[in-house]
């Protein structure tokens, strides 16, 4: 991990300047989450930054930088610190209980790593939303257009020409085709579970969105605040349990940060209920349609909590990797498109 350089103020600094320009269009599928902020450029695997930031004091140096937590400052000085390392500033500002459409642009610059040597480039973005119908215009003025920013000591000049703008859970569908998961015949239903919403499509064997429900409410971080009420947590830390670490704590073994204390033994009492209303609601939504329903597609980044209980059921399909399905899926749209297509 790099150690981060003082950053350049508004009188002038020692940032290294723009390290290369290329006219060749860049693509980058951008799927910014409430855990995650995930991304994907057609190459390798995709990446992903917690969905966390701090902005910094001008009078406050920045803890060390990485790829994984970028150190963004904006031309009028102000500076962002996203990722891990913003743990290790005193409150920092959690997207999944803000409105993400809001921090589009901030989370396009912590996304966007350097080509090599290239940080002067023009960038056509494929992009995903639950609700393309009431966010797209907003997202699309945020990103459209010349953008210069300074990530990780370096200056970025940057042409957003083209932004597609995608429902959210339509990749991860797109992806699941790739990987022979969706019958030919009969209606499937993705149910995408993120980390402040979750939210259903029901598509038929075009591949047609004919109808859905979006949550926005009732992720994991919903299943988290639960968990952080429960006394055996709060009992054992001494003090109350914030439901962000405790997020965190369903990636890596079901403890809350660097303690051994775990909720693990008892996660079952909360993780019924919380699947079950879930899945209680899309039988409610899709009831005229069940009898054709030949899949249902689970994925998003909180899928992996209830994949084991899903296996062996023979309608449901839990993709590999869910949390990066749908910006694979963004990214096959780059084909379709052939990169010129801007959703107004």
């Amino acid at each position: 991990m790099a150690t981060a350089t003082k950053s350049r103020r508004s009188s002038g600094s020692n940032t290294r300047s723009t390290q290369g320009t290329s006219s060749s269009l860049r693509v980058l599928a951008l799927d910014a989450g409430n855990y995650d902020l995930k991304f994907f450029g057609g190459e390798g695997h995709p990446k992903a930054i917690r969905s966390v930031r701090y902005r910094l004091p001008q009078g406050r140096d920045a803890v060390s930088y990485s790829e994984a937590s970028p150190l963004i400052e904006l031309p009028d000085g102000s500076r962002y610190h996203f990722g891990a390392q913003a743990y290790k500033y005193r409150r920092q500002q959690q997207t999944v209980i803000e409105n993400k459409v809001d921090l589009a642009r901030l989370h396009l610059y912590a996304c966007l790593e350097p080509m090599g040597s290239v940080t002067e480039f023009p960038l056509s973005l494929l992009v995903s939303t639950p609700d393309p119908a009431r966010h797209a215009e907003a997202i699309q003025s945020q990103l459209q257009g010349n953008h210069e920013f300074i990530r990780n000591g370096i200056e970025f000049r940057v042409n957003v020409e083209t932004v597609t703008v995608e429902r959210e859970g339509v990749g991860a569908y797109r992806y699941a085709q790739t990987q022979g998961l969706i019958p030919d015949s009969g209606y499937t239903i993705v149910i995408d579970i993120g980390g402040g919403t979750w939210l259903t499509r029901l598509l038929d064997a075009d591949g047609e969105v004919i109808d859905e429900n979006i949550m926005d409410r009732g992720g994991t971080y919903e299943l988290a605040t639960a968990i952080s009420f429960d006394r055996r947590l709060s009992d054992g830390l001494g003090t109350t349990a914030d439901p962000c670490v405790v997020m965190d704590g369903f990636r890596v073994g079901h403890s809350y940060a660097d303690t051994d204390i775990t909720w693990a033994d008892w996660l079952d009492e909360y993780l019924d209920s919380w699947f079950k209303g879930i899945f209680q609601t899309v039988k409610a939504q899709y009831t005229p349609y069940l009898p054709r329903v030949t899949r249902f597609l689970v994925t998003g980044g909180g899928s992996h909590l209830i994949s084991d209980r899903l296996q062996g059921h023979r309608l449901f399909a839990v993709l590999g990797d869910p949390q990066f399905a749908n910006v694979r899926g963004l990214y096959l749209l780059s084909d379709d498109t052939q990169l010129c297509m801007t959703t107004k």
